[in-house]
């Protein structure tokens, strides 16, 4: 009885030992190597430097004061829309007027005097010519004649120069803008004896802006005048606005080591959004290809592993591939790089030449065609081929009757 009790346990062990056996075999999991492919399509790609700078009036004026006095009058302030000859503001004229009246005094009085010696001298002259009196007499009605003459000219000019004077007082607008900024108050001294003094800056049309951005050196060699701008304000974050690359300034700016050119970029204003000081993110688009042929910037790095090898046949030839759109330029040193195509189970690396590479798409200037399938990724999904049943010893359902 012991005996056929060991000899059943043996079975029932080497059954378990088989069911266990099978259950990993047929659960075992397979893995499925699936390669993502794209093919080459048309369309938009570019080129671009970023910087930042800071949005400003295409052209203002500063206006100062060519006399010292104090402020009696204003007529504009802050966002003063004015046109040219408009009156901005008055200085007190007490003083100037003043020493305007003390120089009309002193050319009257030296007109007076250049009378009494033009008669004089005729009288010395008339005397001289008939040997009444002598040369030297006639010499010192001559000087004296001569002096006043040239005492009335001193005059004029001083009065001119008061009646100058007198002028500046009224400041006036030289151009049609807008007041930026106003310096002065009523009752403020001003003083013009070494600089002129800023009263106002006035902008000339604040509906056309410009933008002047910070360049850093290494991009700079890619900017040109004519560049396709797009920038954003934090003012208005979700609008975005356009502009053109006017110039770009030769003189470098230095900040901590690093280098900045001053690139001027025009942009319209005409819904008066953009103000002047704000901060603007600037895009500048240094190429653009609206019709160029892409694939993604991963293909350039996909390699093929040892699993792929298992699962496709891999073609390692360099040579360019056949189905060339069009001759390559060998004019032109253009940058290469191999993709590799896809075709039923077969992988063969192909030579292509490369043009813009925005690190997310790439144009492809030759070695491609829209037909041709690119390798872009390795998509591992694995299938199980064991039965629903998450164990073999539990009974299986036969399904249909109750």
């Amino acid at each position: 009885m012991k005996k056929r009790l060991k000899y059943i346990i043996i079975a029932v062990g080497i059954i378990l030992i088989i069911l266990l056996i099978g259950w990993f075999i047929i659960g075992k999991r397979n893995d499925q190597i699936n390669l993502e492919t794209k093919q080459p399509t048309y369309g938009y790609i570019s080129q671009s430097v970023t910087a930042t700078g800071k949005i400003e009036p295409v052209d203002t004026v500063t206006v100062g004061s060519q006399v010292s006095g104090i402020i009696k009058n204003l007529y504009v302030d802050f966002n003063s829309t004015v046109k040219k000859g408009d009156l901005l503001a008055q200085l007190d004229k007490t003083l100037l007027q003043a020493t305007l009246d003390q120089y009309n005094g002193a050319l009257q009085s030296a007109e007076s005097q250049l009378s009494y010696a033009k008669v004089n001298y005729e009288r010395q002259d008339f005397l001289f010519n008939n040997g009444a009196i002598s040369k030297a007499d006639h010499d010192v009605a001559l000087n004296t004649y001569n002096t006043a003459k040239a005492s009335v000219l001193t005059a004029r000019a001083q009065v001119k120069s008061a009646e100058k004077n007198l002028s500046f007082t009224d400041i006036y607008s030289p151009i049609d803008g807008v007041v930026l900024n106003r310096n002065i108050s009523i009752g403020q001294t001003v003083a013009a004896s070494f600089n002129t003094p800023t009263l106002f800056i006035i902008a000339r049309d604040i509906k056309k802006m410009e933008v002047e951005a910070n360049v850093d050196e290494a991009d700079i060699g890619n900017v040109t005048a004519g560049n396709r701008v797009t920038f954003s304000v934090d003012a208005f974050a979700d609008d975005q606005f356009n502009g053109t690359v006017k110039d770009i300034r030769l003189h470098p700016s230095v900040s901590a080591n690093v280098v900045t050119y001053t690139t001027i970029i025009n942009t319209p204003n005409d819904d008066m959004k953009l103000k002047p000081g704000m901060t603007a993110n600037i895009i500048i688009y240094t190429k653009e290809i609206k019709n160029a042929l892409l694939i993604p910037a991963g293909a350039l790095t996909f390699k093929p592993d040892s699993t792929v090898r298992k699962s496709y046949a891999v073609d390692d030839s360099k040579e360019l591939n056949n189905n060339s759109s069009a001759p390559p330029n060998s004019s032109n040193k253009q940058q290469t790089g191999f993709v590799w195509l896809l075709k039923d189970k077969n992988l063969k690396r192909v030579k292509v030449s490369l043009g813009i590479n925005d690190n997310v798409n790439v144009q492809i200037l030759d070695g491609l065609t829209t037909n041709d399938n690119v390798a872009i990724a390795i998509n591992r999904a694995t299938k199980s081929t064991k039965s629903k049943t998450s164990s073999p010893f539990i009974p299986q359902r036969t399904g249909g009757g109750r």
